[in-house]
């Protein structure tokens, strides 16, 4: 008998959490977002094959939090030039990770 259920599509080699979450983004408005109560968000640069339950697992196991919502973007390298040349710097995924409300929040430093 066939499954209802549609087959869930991999993308790329089975990840561990630490190669999902490459690096929190510490910038000035992450800060805010972190800090105010009502936000409770994070943001994270992620591998690009990761999806959003992948990334929510790996959130939880590493950083010992609960997560209520991920939101992602792929983001477009920027042109740069180099004297005579132009290049491209390299794509990457960020991920928005907002914790739930009993959650503890993240220490990054």
């Amino acid at each position: 008998m066939a499954s209802t259920q549609p087959e869930k599509r991999v993308r790329g080699p089975k990840l561990e959490p630490h190669q999902i979450i490459l690096r929190p983004l510490i910038t000035e408005k992450g800060t805010h977002l972190s800090e105010r109560e009502k936000h409770r968000a994070y943001a994270f640069e992620v591998n690009p094959w990761a999806s959003k339950e992948e990334i929510k697992a790996a959130v939880e196991e590493l950083f010992e939090v609960q997560v209520g919502k991920v939101r992602t973007q792929n983001r477009a390298g920027k042109k740069r030039r180099y004297r005579f040349k132009v290049g491209r710097q390299s794509h990457w995924k960020k991920a928005i990770v907002t914790l739930k409300e009993d959650s503890q929040g993240i220490d990054f430093f």
